[in-house]
């Protein structure tokens, strides 16, 4: 990259995932806030099929809500460069009516992918980005992987002494014949009522709050429908405390915390369509009432939570807040957060000073400089061809 010219940002979104909507909408802010003095947009929809195609500005500028899919542009590929921190998008049909048709690839320097859900915030994009050698924004593969498992992300922040709520794990292959099973241990072990979730999915698709025990078998039928593997977490009075991450640009500090958000649903829970259907399906109160003392320890759970799965770049970190004993349980990390123009993660920043498009530009030189790291390592390997010491074979 040349000082004298604007950073090429490769803008995914779309996917395939049941996030799928949620992804064009976030894109859509992101679109319309990145600073274009700094920043060259190039914008590239996956279907739900996973087809990648080249958008253009003309396609999308008068869409501020939700980004469209335009499959009139070229079907792309993102691929490696020979030059140092770069990529292609390397066009299948370079002769596609678009306004470099004469060329056919695009070069890229950074991707930020406005994506949601499996096969996009998992670690599987992470991968194909790293398999590009291209800087990206956001958590890297196993951040992604960890915290999109709603098990696995349990597991390590309970082995790192940050408390979870109780909760049992279904399997597709197996919960129909332990179907008699699982209720007895619901019943036993986590009470009701519950809530039934796929282990891999977020934005509240396919949740189900069971109030009693002939509910769990349908709400179980639901959430496999998303996922092949499935909790069933104990529900507790509680509220619901939002903590945005921000990677700290000096290496080895602490990840910087915003100020502490709290969502009052005024729907039975937070669900998908409280959250985006219903404009009025929840309040986002910013800062949250809280002590001073809670804020503190929500903030360092928050720090702890997103050092312990191994986060990068950004996260949000959302908590429970039993309102009976007054103690905080996780609840997930979000390693891509909703961008949209009512998510919570760039509202917690601009509470906390930094506007929408600031935020945008250190999360994009965050994304270079952790790859310029990552470049400084070797990857060969140079056997010594000293003698070895006397006496050694």
């Amino acid at each position: 990259m040349t000082a004298n010219r604007k950073i090429r940002v490769a803008l995914l979104y779309g996917g395939r995932s049941g996030e799928h909507e949620i992804s064009l909408q976030s894109a859509a802010s992101v679109f319309r806030y990145l600073d274009r003095t700094k920043f060259e947009i190039i914008p590239v929809a996956i279907d739900l099929h996973g087809c990648w195609y080249l958008q253009t500005f003309s396609s999308l500028a008068d869409h501020p809500h939700s980004l469209p899919i335009s499959k009139q542009g070229p079907k792309v590929m993102l691929v490696p460069s020979q030059e140092q921190s770069k990529a292609y998008l390397l066009k299948q049909d370079p002769m596609a009516n678009t306004a470099s048709d004469h060329m056919d690839h695009v070069d890229i320097d950074v991707v930020f992918p406005v994506l949601h859900g499996p096969l996009c915030e998992d670690g599987t994009m992470q991968g194909l980005l790293e398999l590009a050698d291209v800087p990206y924004v956001g958590c890297g593969v196993l951040a992604s992987a960890i915290a999109m498992d709603k098990e696995m992300a349990k597991r390590v922040s309970r082995d790192a002494g940050i408390p979870i709520v109780p909760f049992l794990t279904a399997r597709k292959s197996t919960w129909i014949d332990l179907l008699s099973q699982l209720k007895e241990q619901v019943l036993s072990d986590l009470k009701l009522p519950c809530f039934v979730k796929p282990a891999n999915l977020g934005s509240s698709v396919g949740v189900t709050k069971v109030k009693n025990i002939e509910e769990l078998e349908p709400a179980l039928r639901k959430a496999f429908q998303y996922d092949q593997k499935v909790l069933i977490e104990k529900a507790i009075a509680a509220r619901e405390i939002e903590v945005a991450i921000l990677e700290n640009e000096v290496k080895g500090a602490k990840p910087h915390v915003s100020v502490v958000g709290e969502i009052t649903p005024h729907h039975e829970f937070y669900s998908y369509e409280a959250k985006y259907l219903d404009p009025k399906g929840a309040s986002l109160l910013i800062p949250a009432k809280l002590s001073d003392e809670q804020m503190l320890q929500v903030k360092q759970l928050a720090q702890r939570t997103f050092l312990a799965l191994e986060g990068e770049g950004m996260a949000r970190i959302d908590f429970f807040l039993d309102k009976h004993t007054q103690e905080f349980y996780l609840n997930e990390m979000n390693t891509i957060p909703g961008f949209t123009s009512v998510s919570m993660y760039p509202k917690l920043w601009q509470a906390s000073g930094i506007s929408y498009p600031d935020l945008l530009t250190r999360l994009i030189e965050l994304s270079i400089s952790r790859h310029q790291q990552k470049q400084a390592l070797s990857r060969q390997f140079h056997q010594s061809r000293e003698e070895p010491p006397l006496g050694v074979a």
